[in-house]
């Protein structure tokens, strides 16, 4: 599949870059699941126009019909890799699709998501990980747990195969697509469907305790929750990150890589909807704008 432009994350910034690309009548392509959005399952109570408690998830809802009735194309999955091409970009999914692409606006928001268990925070950097891709040349013939019910963690459990001598990946309800999982299971890894009560060691992790009570034993613990990384995303499109992992940009959105542009919480604080939505107007357009001059 080919695009003008395409946008990763369909939250707020996400489908408002959606709906200002695509009445610049653009060839426009979204990824994301709106419930993967920080503005899922909340209440907002401070956005212009809005008097009272309102759905976020109404709001999503409303602006993607919104962003399709413009023409822009939906796919309900995440993004699993993206990389430069002659003439643009590649951006692949978790479904095996991939569009090629003049433009990108990465609107991923960021992750904030931790367990909050017992020895997560003591043992952090003492094989409590949250990037398996970062890490992974550390485990060679070790034992590695992974943690995580979506995209990253499939990804993740599949990679830690080609490294560590025994791959666990304790999941709750699969949120990751069917080919992902089964890659996953392919390679080896042992899944189990359990919580993580505790992170257990001293001076670096040696176990984990399962909630059923189970003990495992692990050298480390690999905490990828959600989908595909921003930073990831954006390093793979040679956009480098700030030191806090947000992506910086100028007034049109741009990241200083031509043809990618970013808006919403992944370019900083304030993590405020007014804020994702203003820059994904100015995403989009800019986006839309740079694929007509080129």
């Amino acid at each position: 599949m080919n695009a003008d432009v395409v946008i990763i994350g369909a939250g707020p910034a996400g489908i408002q870059a959606a709906i200002h690309a695509s009445r610049k009548k653009v060839s426009v392509v979204m990824f994301g699941r709106i419930d993967g959005s920080a503005m899922h399952g909340t209440h907002v109570e401070n956005y212009f126009g809005f008097i009272g408690m309102t759905e976020g998830d109404d709001m999503l809802e409303a602006g993607l019909e919104q962003a399709k009735s413009f023409g822009c194309i939906h796919r309900n999955c995440n993004v699993t890799s993206t990389e430069k091409i002659d003439g643009g970009f590649r951006i692949s999914d978790e479904e095996g699709e991939t569009v090629d692409c003049k433009a990108v606006v990465i609107a991923t928001g960021i992750s904030r998501s931790k367990l909050n268990v017992p020895g997560e925070k003591e043992l952090f950097g003492k094989g409590v990980s949250y990037c398996a891709s970062c890490d992974c040349n550390f485990y060679k013939g070790r034992i590695v747990t992974i943690v995580g019910d979506d995209t990253e963690a499939a990804i993740s459990a599949e990679l830690m195969t080609r490294y560590a001598s025994k791959t666990y990946w304790v999941h709750g309800a699969l949120k990751a697509s069917e080919r992902l999982v089964q890659k996953a299971k392919d390679a080896g890894v042992e899944s189990i469907e359990d919580s993580i009560a505790s992170i257990d060691g001293d001076g670096k992790v040696q176990t984990v305790t399962l909630s059923s009570g189970r003990v495992i034993q692990t050298d480390g613990v690999f905490i990828e929750l959600g989908a595909k990384s921003a930073v990831d995303l954006a390093m793979d499109m040679d956009v480098m990150p700030e030191m806090d992992d947000t992506l910086k940009v100028g007034r049109d959105c741009s990241t200083g890589v031509r043809g990618v542009f970013a808006c919403g919480d992944v370019t900083g604080k304030p993590w405020q909807v007014a804020k994702a939505v203003g820059e994904g107007a100015v995403a989009g357009i800019s986006a839309a704008n740079f694929v007509k001059e080129t």
